[in-house]
């Protein structure tokens, strides 16, 4: 790794895990890397990324920062990336409730505005 870590603040790619606040349940949208935001509005947009690694990265990220594995954001970027893996109909209530939840933390004000 090109630069140093503190214990509290680890990475494996160029997306920051902070550590003190992982699985806080409180997601502030000026607190989620540009990448992941960048991502996760692609995920809820008329093109969604298409690369299921690039998927994943969001998926961890939600999963770290969000509520764990009940983290609507995480569920719909696993669910996605199995659609593309196995090329079967996606859920679409999950969908529902991802874009629920992305107006619940701040992201967008009504879900028409995140399609």
């Amino acid at each position: 790794m090109s630069q140093q870590q503190s214990p509290d603040n680890v990475s494996i790619d160029d997306i920051p895990v902070d550590i003190a606040n992982t699985q806080s349940e409180e997601i502030n949208p000026a607190d989620v890397p540009d990448e992941i935001e960048s991502i996760t509005r692609g995920l809820a947009g008329e093109q969604p990324p298409t690369n299921p690694i690039v998927v994943l990265k969001a998926a961890r990220w939600w999963y770290l920062h969000g509520k764990g594995g009940t983290d609507p954001s995480f569920q719909w970027a696993i669910e996605w990336a199995r659609h593309l893996a196995t090329d079967t109909p996606s859920d679409v209530e999950r969908f529902d409730e991802f874009l629920e939840y992305l107006v619940a933390v701040g992201f967008a004000d009504e879900k028409a505005v995140l399609r």
